[in-house]
């Protein structure tokens, strides 16, 4: 029987009683799909997936991605399954060793956005009996409910360009990365786009701010000077420390949250020789705008 056990104060649950292995059935489904909406980040524990399994479970809320600059940091096989890992074979990297470290919510700078992260711990470092490596998330629904009434005011119907670049090269400026500066090919194929400030979430029908610190790189509509004034205030606004999840991997969780109302932050705080190991899909937000999915949400 599935049970869902909250972890945080606002974000973070944990879900007992399931085997992601299998398919799904709809009860366990849609409360699933409810719990994304009310906790954002859900950890399911000791889990074992194959990238078969990994794809079939993620596939239950939504299409996939192939990432535009994840190159041979995929499983063989498996272009939507992405390898996030710092271990180093035969002198060549298997993974993406950065991937996520530092304030952003993957996949804004695209069309449709995505809804969830579904990543699944093979390998997770430890120091002295503690979990390094942590992931970090940060409620974006609770930000916006604590903004002054006049900045809401403000910021309803604006919208705001995101540019996969701006993080890509932020994270070439960091010593020893593999990241190599994107080809004019990916850059085509992920232009900037835009996206209202204010975001209503499908299955809650809460309001969050989704003007993400590491892709957005100006407000629309507006003159550089306002632009720059209002995002500093809005990013710095959603990044303190009240609206913070933080998240220690155990080997076998597979942790999936919920883009549409959080930003996350991989912590590296591990050595090159203290190796951690995961693999990603992403989920985009497609389906869960649909009618099909609000209905089995309020089933």
């Amino acid at each position: 029987m599935l049970t869902i056990t909250p972890i945080g104060r606002t974000l973070g649950a944990r879900i007992e009683g399931v085997d992601l292995s299998r398919p799904l059935s709809r009860a366990d489904k849609a409360a699933i799909l409810r719990a994304f909406g009310r906790y954002a980040v859900l950890c399911f524990p000791k889990q074992s997936l194959d990238p078969v399994q990994h794809k079939a479970f993620a596939r239950e809320f939504g299409s996939l991605e192939v990432n535009v600059a994840a190159g041979h940091y995929t499983v063989p096989g498996h272009p939507e399954v992405m390898v996030l890992s710092n271990i180093v074979e035969n002198g060549k990297p298997i993974g993406l060793a950065d991937a996520g470290q530092d304030w952003h919510t993957d996949m804004s700078y695209s069309e449709p956005v995505a809804f969830l992260n579904v990543l699944q711990a093979i390998k997770v470092p430890f120091r002295d009996g503690v979990p390094l490596g942590c992931t970090e998330f940060l409620d974006m629904a609770a930000a916006y409910d604590d903004l002054p009434a006049a900045i809401k005011m403000r910021i309803e119907g604006m919208t705001a360009t995101h540019d996969f670049n701006k993080f890509w090269e932020e994270m070439l400026k960091r010593p020893g990365t593999q990241r190599k500066p994107l080809t004019p090919e990916q850059r085509a194929a992920k232009p900037p786009v835009s996206h209202p400030i204010v975001l209503t979430h499908p299955i809650s029908g809460r309001k969050a701010l989704y003007c993400t610190v590491g892709y957005v790189t100006h407000i629309d509509g507006v003159s550089k000077a306002e632009s720059d004034e209002l995002l500093a205030v809005l990013f710095a606004h959603q990044l303190q420390e009240k609206y913070k999840y933080k998240h220690l991997w155990s080997e076998g969780d597979v942790l999936c949250w919920d883009n549409l109302w959080t930003m996350h932050n991989a912590v590296a705080d591990y050595r090159p020789d203290e190796h951690r190991h995961m693999r990603r899909c992403q989920v985009m937000a497609d389906w869960v705008f649909s009618p099909e999915a609000k209905a089995l949400a309020a089933a």
